[in-house]
């Protein structure tokens, strides 16, 4: 068992306690921190072994988020289908409801996706995606006019999702981080340079201390170096 599946063990207690659930945040860069060559045009990263990973870490968590634009440039399912175990619920960040009615997510859902959007889009959006089996939930807009994470973690935690994996893209990555809203990580490191989009914007100035990780550790899969490590997030600072 790897370590950050025993501090998984311990979501529920932590969502009794803060109130929301316990965030993993779970993406695969390459040596250079890049993410893929060109915006929106995904990359294979991973290699078979930490695709199983993947899958085994999905299985260990209620729900499973992404930003729409993954959803647009992958059309992910975000299932389980690698590793034994249940699905999570998928959940997109959506702020004006971009997502495709025709998404895989939606369409071969085992579970319904909860589609989170502050109400910047049309009523004929809103009846579309629910005709095509997604839950759509409206929360408040940050100071930038995109969904408020502290308002979402509530409710999910009012909705008993003790563990979230976020996986991407991006935007979504750097905004958990900016505001110390992750608890974990799990990170593979591909063996290749790209020179392409980065992961994570530089975050200087947004943070006043560096953001290190404590009981960091690591193991080669495959080709693959998995590095995870916990966080101190603004919940264990509140709890």
């Amino acid at each position: 068992m790897y370590p950050f599946e025993a501090w998984l063990s311990q979501a529920n207690s932590y969502l009794q306690k803060t109130g929301r659930p316990l965030i993993s945040l779970s993406y695969a860069q390459s040596m250079d921190g890049s993410l893929s060559y060109q915006p929106g045009q995904p990359f294979v990263l991973s290699g078979p072994q930490t695709l199983h990973l993947t899958h085994r870490l999905r299985s260990l968590h209620d729900a499973i988020l992404v930003g729409v634009g993954t959803v647009l440039s992958d059309d992910p399912r975000l299932t389980v289908r690698l590793a034994s175990g249940k699905h999570p619920r998928p959940i997109v960040l959506d702020s004006s409801l971009r997502t495709p009615v025709d998404a895989r997510l939606i369409q071969s859902a085992e579970r319904s996706p909860w589609i989170i959007t502050t109400g910047a889009a049309t009523h004929e959006r809103r009846l579309a995606l629910q005709a095509a089996g997604a839950e759509i939930i409206h929360l408040p807009a940050d100071e930038h006019g995109n969904i408020s994470l502290p308002a979402l973690l509530a409710c999910l935690g009012e909705r008993s999702i003790a563990s979230l994996m976020v996986e991407g893209g991006a935007r979504v990555l750097q905004a958990f981080l900016k505001q110390q809203l992750v608890d974990q990580v799990i990170i593979t490191l591909a063996p290749l340079f790209l020179g392409g989009v980065p992961v994570i914007e530089p975050l200087k100035g947004i943070l006043q201390t560096p953001l290190r990780l404590a009981e960091p550790g690591s193991q080669q899969l495959g080709e693959d170096i998995i590095v995870w490590g916990r966080l101190p997030s603004q919940a264990s600072h509140n709890g």
